[in-house]
């Protein structure tokens, strides 16, 4: 997203209300309708599912200056899933026909926004791969390299902190706890990864990304 792009997106949603959310508070529930779109300011939120088990399966994870559920909006379909806050949060609030109004009119946020959608589909499409011909493993480092890029924080240009528990790991990658901290304890026996108080390090990127691929996980 461009500085102009992300200018233009955050003038537009300025002008409503600043709202806060506490970590766990629901934004948007399954069956609801999307008559209103989400711009988040501060913190992330998370698009989830549970299974009849009661587990909890995450879809994707949103972060600043994203702006949802624009498929919901868009296409006036029913919402099957559950949006929550991850962290504590702020947003703005706007019409739903406010904003598609603004993309229509704005065809660099369009197409940033489409832009946005495909990087989406292809990370779906690495999580489908996985549930098909990968196993707890690959499924797990996939997870990993995904969140690394997506939220990871470079320590010494090598190495990259995940702010991340096992729980929340298992949620996006379809997995028990206690498989995550099987295959987290097997990583870590392999010296890729290491368990520090803020989360989880991984101590090289590049090999992790080697790794799956040389064991057919990709």
């Amino acid at each position: 997203m461009t500085e102009a792009v992300t200018q233009k997106i955050e003038d537009f949603f300025a002008q409503y209300r600043l709202r806060k959310y506490t970590k766990g508070q629901v934004l948007i529930l399954n069956g609801d309708e999307a008559s209103y779109i989400y711009h988040l300011v501060n913190g992330t939120a998370k698009q989830y599912d549970v299974t009849y088990r009661g587990d909890e399966i995450i879809l994707n994870i949103y972060k600043p200056p994203a702006f949802f559920p624009m498929s919901l909006a868009i296409n006036k379909t029913p919402n099957p899933y559950i949006y929550e806050a991850e962290t504590n949060i702020e947003i703005r609030q706007a019409p739903a026909d406010e904003v598609i109004a603004f993309i229509k009119a704005n065809p660099d946020v369009m197409f940033d926004l489409l832009s946005r959608v495909y990087r989406g589909v292809d990370g779906v499409l690495g999580r489908v791969v996985q549930l098909m011909g990968g196993g707890a493993r690959s499924r797990l480092i996939y997870e990993l390299i995904i969140e690394a890029k997506r939220f990871g924080k470079i320590q010494d240009g090598k190495s990259c902190l995940l702010d991340i528990n096992e729980k929340d790991l298992g949620a996006r990658a379809g997995l028990s706890r206690e498989t995550v901290s099987r295959e987290i304890h097997k990583l870590k026996t392999e010296g890729i990864i290491d368990i520090h108080s803020k989360g989880i390090l991984i101590k090289h990127l590049d090999e992790l990304e080697n790794k799956i691929t040389r064991e057919g996980a990709l």
